[in-house]
């Protein structure tokens, strides 16, 4: 399976009381797919706010990004937690909604070792006959899939892929190490580009939101061997990849590119308890990114 080099982590638009605003989901759809040219969307990960979704909100969104998306681009459902049997439960669902693929969070907060890590992705890649696209993010989780992990969960015939987080040096060892059609995707914006020169494949990007059509074009030039463009294009939006996520202080996602689609006219809501909107300061900050773009 391949779920193309752009992949945008969907935002979950909301309504001012905190339901899901449907009208808005498909605009947005409609915009990451032909705006910002997204192979591929994640509905329901950690930009999509999943900690605070309930299970039927998530798959009622599974099943209208598929019915919307219409096959302009892959769907890969964010269905990991750290509750193996919740994790295989809700991705049996999934599947039965339509979904292209699963993105799979390493566990948190229990904190498995390398072998509870591995049994815990072996048993849901087993529940389903889709694609599954790992997802190591330290900084989240609080524990970190190993290289060696990775490469082990690689010839389980349907895990296809890995969102990875962690150092450069991963990356490299993951590439190096995968067997044939095993992909690593950057999970962060700013690594896109040195992750691509080390053999990564693509980006599940944030920034893509608001930035997308230029990110591709990025990605295009260096596959394309136009290795001084795409470095421009990177100089050109880093202020933004990493502003998004620290403007100027630390704010966690997805507040920040939120409020940045607003300002763009995409009615998707603040972000729900316990994440808060933007300060004053942090939303002038955004603005200034926004405007430089």
């Amino acid at each position: 399976m391949d779920f193309g080099r752009l992949i945008t982590a969907m935002v979950t638009p909301f309504r001012g009381d905190g339901s899901i605003h449907w009208d808005e989901t498909a605009r947005l759809i409609d915009h990451l797919i032909e705006d910002q040219k997204s192979d591929a969307l994640v509905i329901a990960g950690t930009t999509g706010e999943s900690p605070t979704l309930t299970e039927e909100e998530k798959l009622e969104l599974f099943r209208f990004a598929v019915k919307h998306a219409a096959g302009r681009s892959k769907i890969i459902a964010g269905t990991g937690s750290n509750n193996t049997a919740h994790s295989i439960e809700l991705t049996k669902k999934a599947e039965q909604c339509g979904v292209d693929g699963i993105l799979l969070v390493t566990p948190y907060y229990n904190k498995p070792n390398q072998e509870g890590l591995y049994r815990h992705f072996e048993a849901v890649a087993a529940a389903t006959t889709l694609p599954v696209m790992l997802y190591n993010v330290p900084g989240r989780t609080g524990i970190s899939l190993s290289a060696a992990t990775t490469l082990r969960l690689a010839q389980i015939p349907n895990v296809v892929a890995t969102k990875e987080c962690a150092a450069i040096d991963q990356v490299t060892a993951i590439v190096a190490g995968a067997p044939e059609g095993f992909i690593v995707y950057s999970g962060d914006d700013s690594a896109a580009l040195p992750a691509l020169a080390v053999g990564a494949y693509g980006i599940v990007s944030v920034a893509s939101h608001v930035a997308g059509a230029q990110m591709k074009a990025m990605i295009q030039a260096y596959v394309d061997g136009q290795v001084k463009e795409a470095a421009r294009l990177h100089q050109q939006l880093f202020p933004l990849f990493k502003g998004l996520f620290e403007c100027p202080e630390p704010l966690p996602n997805p507040a920040a590119v939120k409020y940045a689609l607003v300002q763009r006219g995409y009615q998707v809501g603040d972000v729900r308890l316990p994440l808060v909107a933007p300060t004053e300061r942090e939303a002038a900050f955004i603005n200034h990114l926004l405007s430089n773009l």
